[in-house]
């Protein structure tokens, strides 16, 4: 008999950078994820659930109640947070999340997903076409990156990597200034591979009893 393919669910929360935000192929980093695992022999149901200009406030407001009718327990399920450029935006004045909140809400984040028993990844922010905000986004790179070694979550920093990389500040600087297009998100899919593949081994439940 043929061995039944498991029900494993992703979802992917967070920001503009999440929903694949300037790529005209509408598949981000996290859609390019999801086709590398499918055409790996691990098919799995993947939900974009990135929203422009959310905050780790932002998300912490809705995780919970966007992921749970999402990942019932019957599934094999996982969740992939990546945020953290809103919160360092000027706005008024001051950065619309302080460093210690954003650090703060990853904490509570991933205590949520511990009590619901979800494997978590974590992205962190990546770089932007200002140097004064990738400076702040820096340091609240660092606080997640902290908040998830204490948590034993794997983090994927991208930061300095994207600050250094023409591709990705060649296609921001003649976007939006924040976002790539096609070959940007390239770019950053390469950087996560490695992460992703390992993370998703530990999620994926192989190998499984014939059915």
């Amino acid at each position: 008999m043929t061995s039944q393919l498991p029900d494993v669910r992703i979802c992917f929360i967070g920001d503009s950078f999440v929903a694949g935000a300037g790529d005209p192929r509408h598949l981000g980093w996290a859609g390019r994820l999801a086709t590398h695992s499918h055409t790996s022999g691990q098919p799995l149901t993947s939900y974009n659930l990135g929203i422009r200009r959310d905050t780790s406030s932002d998300v912490l407001a809705r995780c919970r109640t966007e992921c749970i009718p999402r990942l019932p327990a019957s599934c094999q399920a996982g969740v992939v947070l990546s945020f953290g450029v809103n919160d360092t935006t000027i706005e008024h004045g001051s950065p619309r999340i302080t460093p210690n909140a954003s650090a703060t809400n990853m904490h509570a984040l991933l205590g949520q997903a511990g009590t619901m028993g979800w494997p978590v990844l974590v992205v962190g922010p990546p770089a932007v076409d200002d140097e004064r905000q990738n400076e702040r986004t820096a340091a609240v790179d660092a606080a997640f990156a902290e908040a998830c070694a204490l948590h034993e979550v794997p983090y994927v920093s991208v930061l300095a990597a994207l600050r250094t990389d023409a591709i990705w500040r060649r296609q921001v600087r003649e976007g939006d200034g924040a976002h790539p297009s096609a070959e940007g998100y390239l770019v950053l899919t390469g950087l996560l591979l490695p992460a992703w593949d390992a993370w998703l081994a530990s999620v994926w439940p192989w190998p499984s009893e014939p059915c």
